[in-house]
């Protein structure tokens, strides 16, 4: 049998077996157990804040996710096909939670790695920092237009960091044909994110990092259709604006406070492991006040 190099690599293995073989899964011991336990008390969580919602819930002014997933449910409560229902609203509430948790930090791990690895790169973003917000102004949204190398960088770092580089599984809804394959209703679909944030075709140093790939010959931001960390279509990554927010104001404001650098003698490396999201392996690093 394979022999995993550390415990974090294992859990992986189980969770895939639980996967394949929840009926067997669930009756035999593992860490896995230890684990849905602690989803068990998150879930009772979500179901209490979804009692309370209820209420005092008022249609006509939704406060959040909750009261207007109520509204839908009412919409929809004689086709039990649509999924409205509370059993639904608990576990995409989970799904939203702990997914929104997860990547953002893990892309920030992965920003503050790429940072003490390229401190030249981190010197352009604090210097446009400065520029721009000055040493204490807090940023906002609108100052993201103003800041195209700032916002190049954060794009490099989702594009490299690739951290759900195989996305999340969907299953086909109903027979389907795509490109001359057939699949059948219930196949699993997995996505291959690495094949197009590495494309050779689509960017000019695939494996280099290089902010250069958002930015014009003139210095300004431009997007790019191979960026496609959220995914997309009909089921691109529902927290897609929260996460995009998120990034540019946690990630502006930690390089508007501090320097980051390796502790001395220490050369980063960009090693990563794969879990729940692809992370780069624990690092050291050290942190003065600008």
């Amino acid at each position: 049998m394979h022999q995993y190099k550390n415990s974090e690599e294992f859990i992986v293995f189980v969770f895939q077996l639980y996967n394949t073989f929840p009926w067997l899964m669930r009756r035999l011991p593992g860490p896995h157990k230890k684990i849905l336990s602690h989803w068990a008390i998150v879930i009772d969580f979500i179901k209490l804040k979804i009692k309370e919602h209820k209420e005092d819930w008022d249609p006509s002014t939704p406060r959040d996710y909750i009261d207007s997933f109520f509204s839908e449910m009412e919409k929809w409560k004689d086709d039990a096909e649509a999924g409205f229902n509370e059993d639904n609203l608990c576990f995409c509430t989970l799904d939203l939670f702990a997914a929104g948790t997860e990547t953002t930090s893990t892309t920030l791990i992965w920003a503050l790695l790429y940072m003490i690895k390229y401190p030249e790169i981190q010197e352009k973003v604090q210097a446009e920092i400065d520029q721009v917000l000055g040493p204490s102004r807090l940023a906002t949204m609108a100052d993201r237009a103003n800041m195209p190398y700032t916002d190049a960088v954060i794009h490099e770092i989702q594009r490299m960091g690739n951290i759900v580089p195989l996305n999340l599984v969907r299953l086909t809804t109903k027979d389907t044909t795509l490109r001359g394959y057939t699949l059948p209703k219930g196949t699993m679909v997995m996505v291959t994110l690495h094949s197009v944030l590495y494309d050779e075709t689509e960017w000019e140093t695939p494996f280099t990092f290089n902010p250069g790939h958002f930015l014009d010959a003139e210095g300004k931001f431009r997007r790019r259709d191979a960026f496609l960390p959220f995914s997309a279509g009909k089921r691109v990554c529902l927290g897609e604006q929260l996460a995009r927010m998120e990034l540019f104001l946690f990630f502006t404001s930690l390089l508007q406070r501090f320097t980051f650098s390796p502790p001395p003698g220490v050369e980063p490396t960009l090693e990563s492991k794969v879990g729940v999201t692809h992370s780069p392996k624990p690092y050291k690093l050290c942190v003065v006040p600008c």
